[in-house]
């Protein structure tokens, strides 16, 4: 439950945002995998509310605010996956990990601070206790399709 004793889909409806269309696997894999009381949502990436994706990479194509921007859509499709397939926000109890990857120049060094824009986003839906798990943020010379962010979480179930 968020600390503002919300639920989470409460406190998704009160930030205003919308969630893009689940995404549809690019290969041969399951986009979300429960297991028990854990759910384990595959990479998923900047699919925008008309299906388009989020395109480039950061500190080429486009800053860090935007990374930070492309992040927090990503966490957006992880939502949808979550809603889409579990049928409510309200299944998930809190966020176990976060793994993401940045695509960025070899020079790019802030790769935790664009991650944080999936971070912060499920931090507003699961509160501060339950919605921030561990974590790694790491660069990659590049990611499919050229998407600036692609990440992956684990999460336990009510």
């Amino acid at each position: 439950m968020p600390t503002n004793d919300l639920s989470p889909e409460a406190a998704f409806a009160q930030l205003g945002l919308s969630l893009p269309p689940a995404p549809q696997p690019m290969g041969v894999y399951k986009p979300y995998l429960i297991d028990g009381n854990h759910l384990y949502v595959s990479g998923h990436g900047t699919v925008k509310d008309d299906k388009s994706l989020i395109i480039g990479r950061i500190g080429e194509d486009m800053d860090i605010e935007e990374g930070k921007l492309a992040a927090r859509q990503v966490g957006l499709a992880i939502l949808s996956t979550i809603r889409t397939n579990l049928g409510s926000l309200d299944r998930v109890k809190r966020v176990i990990k976060v793994l993401g990857m940045v695509n960025c120049t070899s020079d790019f060094k802030r790769h935790p601070y664009v991650v944080n824009g999936c971070s912060e986003l499920f931090a507003a839906v699961w509160g501060q206790d339950n919605g921030i798990g561990v974590r790694s943020a790491v660069g990659m010379g590049s990611l499919p399709d050229n998407i600036p962010v692609e990440i992956e979480a684990l999460f336990e179930l009510v």
